[in-house]
């Protein structure tokens, strides 16, 4: 991993950086764990969460930062009714922390990095304390469909029955991203220009961007094998909860007559699992649903991959395009979302009309030719480069969204 410089703590603004869960361990989380090294640059570090991992955890003992979290962790209810009532009981588990009021009255600086539980602890932040939330999407099951389909797309329950009943949750929602952006020293993000744009369709307000990063040397070749990867034909790679939103059912779909197979990584629900696994034999497509892994073994597959294919459906940013470009492997994609802030297509990868499925046959066609792995590559590390996506600039952007909050 990078070496992280600095000077003495004495002189460095004090910063807590929350978040509400990390066990999705999704591109966010990962992103995050990734940043918080490099913050303590510029700041004295503190990390709040209400669900920690591992990584998290480790990272945090290894730079010796005062990781504080309830002592059990806080879960999300998925009880409909909860949902459909507005009952938040992550504020709750916020103030379980012992001297997390404390911590936050001594604060400078408070970065806020959205999901699930994160934007309850507001109610406990002074209005004298500057506060950046990096909200990397509006809460898509208040305000999009999309999170109420089946993993094969069909409806849950009743589309407009659900709008109806979630009426509440999304109005509370809108007033408080909206009270918060009113609030003094407060500042919003997105993570994308894409989310941006999403941010003042639904909200009205005019947010900042604050990209992801990347760390080359996460990706950086190395001499462990690849023997824990459970295919022998050549495969694509997938990267996210298997899910609809997701678009893990179309991706076996498109897979159909390729010879491809697909290597999953994020897990999912079990009864999602089975029914993925049924499409897949109907498709005649081999799936390697994996385990939990390391960056170091994420890496491993997706340098071993023909290529890394997403059909997400409105994706905010998208990190696992990046995460392509940095170990040389294709990045072949759906025409959507914040897929295209990072994808410019036939130069550094490919952008592909979701439903031109001889289109996508193409593209994983032209993912096969060294010459075009090798430009593509090429052009993807410049990419990179050119947007500045490395953890020390992400670092400097939200310094100076902290001066600026100051001041």
């Amino acid at each position: 991993m990078t070496s992280y410089a600095g000077s003495s703590s004495a002189a460095k603004p004090q910063l807590l950086v929350v978040k509400g869960c990390f066990s999705a361990m999704g591109g966010a989380e990962r992103d995050l764990i990734r940043n918080i090294p490099f913050l303590s640059e510029k700041f004295v570090v503190k990390v709040a969460t209400l669900d920690p991992v591992d990584e998290l955890e480790s990272i945090c003992r290894e730079m010796d930062f005062e990781l504080m979290t309830p002592e059990n962790s806080w879960i999300i209810s998925d009880d409909p009714l909860s949902i459909i009532l507005d009952k938040d009981s992550s504020l709750k588990a916020w103030k379980e922390i012992e001297g997390l009021d404390s911590v936050i009255e001594k604060s400078d600086f408070i970065h806020i990095v959205s999901g699930d539980g994160s934007m309850s602890i507001i109610d406990l932040i002074p209005s004298s304390i500057p506060v950046h939330l990096h909200l990397l999407e509006p809460h898509r099951g208040l305000h999009e469909n999309v999170l109420h389909m089946k993993v094969n797309g069909h409806p849950k329950r009743n589309i407009g029955l659900t709008k109806t009943l979630l009426s509440r949750a999304r109005k509370r929602d809108i007033l408080r991203i909206k009270s918060f952006n009113s609030r003094e020293k407060s500042s919003i993000s997105g993570n994308s220009k894409y989310t941006v744009s999403r941010i003042k369709e639904i909200y009205n307000i005019d947010a900042g961007l604050l990209w992801p990063s990347i760390d080359l040397e996460d990706f950086s070749e190395n001499d462990e094998d690849s023997d824990f990867i459970k295919l022998n034909s050549p495969y694509v790679v997938n990267i996210g909860k298997a899910s609809w939103v997701k678009g893990t059912w179309e991706t076996i779909s498109i897979l159909e007559e390729t010879n491809l197979s697909l290597a999953h990584i994020g897990g999912g629900d079990k009864e999602d699992i089975r029914l993925l696994e049924e499409h897949a034999e109907s498709c005649k497509v081999k799936v390697w649903f994996a385990p939990r892994l390391t960056q170091n073994e994420l890496a491993i597959v997706l340098r071993n991959a023909r290529a890394s294919i997403s059909l997400a459906h409105g994706e905010p940013f998208g990190l696992t395009p990046i995460e392509a470009f940095a170990v040389g492997t294709p990045a072949i994609y759906v025409n959507e979302g914040g897929f295209k802030d990072t994808i410019v297509d036939k130069e550094n990868g490919r952008l592909v009309a979701r439903e031109q499925i001889k289109d996508w046959h193409s593209a994983l066609k032209d993912a096969e030719n060294k010459e075009n792995r090798v430009r593509w590559s090429e052009a993807g590390k410049e990419r990179i480069k050119s947007l500045d996506l490395s953890c020390e600039k992400h670092t400097e952007r939200i310094y100076d969204i902290y001066k600026k909050l100051k001041n």
